[in-house]
């Protein structure tokens, strides 16, 4: 065995030099490791398998492919844990066959995710699947390896997995699932979370924005609800922009129209229970293709977007023209107040946490912006609603944790665009939350943001007249709690 001393004084050894940039390493044994590298500007990603202890053995490509793309993703090999408590590659023995690894894989389709595992060997690149979610009614993934953590490669005929399975109204429990006889254990048996909800109303929608572009949202409504019964309902447009290099990728389908919907402390999907349709994630894609940068044209996607998204809850039924509020967290509160500047017919309100407003503030890029302030100076301008603030005339209620840490969205963020509105006559509000950061955590804080929001709604949105600028009198406050 070497010595400390003397492996301190060996010089380092490289072994494999990327093109890309590095994105990490699984690793096996000495036979066996997988090198990720990428270049997120033209979103390609590869993977390469290198034999580190095999000097002779040339290190060679595994996948090579769009990381936008979805459909073809093969998936990520199942790691097991080591004696020592690490995680390593699994391999597995199949009879006489050699080799081989599982790909556990979201499996996206033009249907939605069908999660699967497939039993891949890395020599050959030939698979099989050997698991694969219910396509019907359930939703399920693979959650962990359950074999024996035993050093070594594992047989396929002894293999066990944790998987979790869920439906649109069934909340998620856990199986144990076994080979060679595929045999199904269940080992958890949670009560619905909220009942009252139980029998929600969910739909994953497809839509076409005006260019061509095909966009997905999924559609909530509240239990019992019949748009040909009950009429068009007030309505919560709920989103986050997400950047792409061509149209193909960004119209394609992420997510299960089968998923447990998931209600979480400050979710949109709590106004159900105040009678609200929610639409939930539309699909808001910037796309630059080719040369082009994808923020050139962020207001006029963005307004497509919203409007094909819009168009579509009214020629539904669901929705009252009148009363859409939209809201966002992040870059999801910037998206909002650029829409109520820009797109100001589409929404009556709108709400706005711990975003940023004003791009110039953040001059060495921010999201996915990588240029410069001094680069794209027209594009920061143009994007940022802070600039764009005298053409905000429908509510807006702002929310910001006090001491938020992202880079990207400090607090003065939101102070400078509250007075900004406030110095235009704009309806509006902000509430500062002592202690916070970019996520709210305490109990009080929480149960504050969801009495702030849906006061805003109750007002603006449940309340608000056909005539949008019949709305009462000016709120231009700010709440430091």
């Amino acid at each position: 065995m070497q010595s400390a001393e003397s492996r301190e004084n060996e010089e380092p050894e490289v072994l494999h030099k990327l093109d890309l940039r590095y994105g990490g390493i699984s690793w096996c044994d000495d036979s066996l490791a997988l090198v990720y590298e990428s270049w997120y500007k033209t979103r390609r990603v590869r993977t390469w398998v290198l034999s580190p202890g095999q000097k002779d053995v040339s290190p060679r490509i595994l996948f090579d492919r769009s990381s936008e793309d979805v459909y073809s993703d093969p998936g990520s090999p199942m790691m097991r844990r080591t004696p020592a408590g690490t995680y390593v590659i699994a391999q597995f023995k199949k009879e006489d066959e050699g080799t081989h690894i599982l790909l556990n894989g979201s499996g996206a389709t033009p249907e939605g995710n069908i999660p699967f595992l497939d039993l891949f060997d890395i020599n050959t690149g030939s698979k099989e699947r050997i698991w694969e979610s219910d396509k019907e009614k359930y939703f399920e993934t693979v959650v962990a390896l359950m074999s024996d953590h035993n050093e070594g490669d594992l047989c396929i005929n002894q293999l066990k997995i944790l998987t979790s399975k869920e439906s649109k109204t069934e909340n998620t429990q856990y199986y144990l699932q076994s080979w060679p006889d595929k045999r199904v254990c269940q080992i958890t048996n949670f009560p619905h979370p909220y009942p009252q909800l139980a029998s929600l109303q969910k739909e994953m929608i497809k839509y076409q924005r005006k260019d061509g572009v095909q966009l997905t949202a999924t559609l909530y409504t509240p239990p019992g609800y019949d748009p040909s019964r009950d009429g068009p309902r007030p309505c919560l447009f709920w989103s986050y922009p997400g950047e792409f290099k061509s149209k193909d990728a960004a119209g394609q389908v992420r997510g299960s129209p089968n998923e447990f919907a998931g209600i979480g402390s400050t979710s949109a999907l709590l106004w159900l229970a105040r009678g609200f349709t929610i639409l939930s994630g539309p699909t808001i894609p910037i796309i630059g293709e080719g040369d082009e940068e994808a923020n050139d044209r962020y207001v006029e996607q963005l307004v497509a977007s919203a409007e094909a998204a819009v168009e579509e809850v009214i020629r539904r039924g669901v929705a009252h023209p009148n009363k859409i509020a939209v809201g966002g967290h992040s870059y999801g509160a910037f998206m909002t107040a650029n829409l109520l500047a820009h797109a100001p017919h589409l929404f009556c309100c709108g709400i706005a946490r711990s975003g940023a407003y004003n791009r110039t503030l953040t001059p060495f890029g921010f999201q996915n912006e990588d240029r410069t302030l001094w680069e794209a100076t027209s594009t920061y301008v143009e994007m940022s609603p802070f600039i764009s603030a005298n053409k905000i005339k429908k509510p807006i209620l702002l929310i910001h944790g006090e001491e938020d840490n992202n880079s990207g969205t400090l607090t003065m963020q939101s102070d400078r665009f509250f007075n900004a509105l406030k110095g235009h006559g704009a309806l509006c509000r902000l509430v500062i939350l002592p202690h916070e950061s970019h996520g709210y955590s305490a109990r009080e804080s929480i149960m504050h943001v969801l009495w702030e929001m849906d006061r805003w709604l109750q007002n603006y949105a449940i309340n608000s007249s056909d005539t949008p600028s019949n709305i009462g009198a000016s709120e231009q406050t700010e709440a430091k709690l």
